[in-house]
């Protein structure tokens, strides 16, 4: 069976002018900045919070607790997001498709950065963290239990929203950072 012509022709454009084809899912080249934009410009939650919180300030503060084995890893935890953004989670429920779909475009930027998600627990709890700690400082009108929170605590100090730009550049310096780290300890 072919492809439709509309198969071949969706694709998402990039900041950088790359393109991201969900259908199959693949990306002409997988680019840190198309990552840090996507996800610096992507509100949390939806946008259901009380300031603009994005997704990529959300991924520096997950990579900042964990061990500095996984930093790289938790930082872009999320960076499929940057192609196919930030659903909710009762619709990734729904959405089993879409669940696939993201697990592929993770895999291909893990491919792209030779990253192991294989040790993923300490990121989950590093997740959960920045989740509860978003909860109480963005989100103080929620009413939901958040019970698979259960026993995580969130961070003391309370979140400063990063304007998009700022979390991009912060984002950006943060993978630099790490990448420099990796690099040095390969040689």
């Amino acid at each position: 069976m072919q492809n439709s012509p509309i198969e071949k022709t969706t694709y998402v454009s990039t900041f950088l002018g790359n393109r991201f084809y969900p259908l199959e899912p693949r990306i002409d080249k997988v680019a840190i900045e198309d990552i840090a934009h996507g996800l610096s410009f992507q509100c949390r939650f939806n946008g259901q919070t009380c300031e603009f919180y994005s997704v990529a300030q959300h991924s520096l503060i997950v990579s900042a607790l964990v061990d500095d084995d996984l930093k790289l890893a938790a930082l872009l935890h999320d960076a499929a997001e940057a192609y196919l953004g930030d659903m909710v989670k009762p619709l990734k429920i729904l959405l089993p498709a879409f669940a696939n779909i993201e697990d592929r475009v993770t895999d291909i930027i893990a491919q792209e950065f030779s990253l192991d998600f294989s040790n993923y627990s300490p990121i989950k709890t590093a997740d959960l963290i920045s989740l509860a700690t978003e909860k109480r400082d963005l989100m103080p009108f929620s009413v939901e239990n958040w019970e698979y929170l259960n026993g995580i605590d969130p961070l003391p100090e309370i979140i400063k929203p990063m304007n998009p730009f700022e979390a991009k550049s912060a984002f950006m310096l943060e993978f630099e950072r790490l990448l420099a780290i990796r690099k040095t300890q390969l040689t």
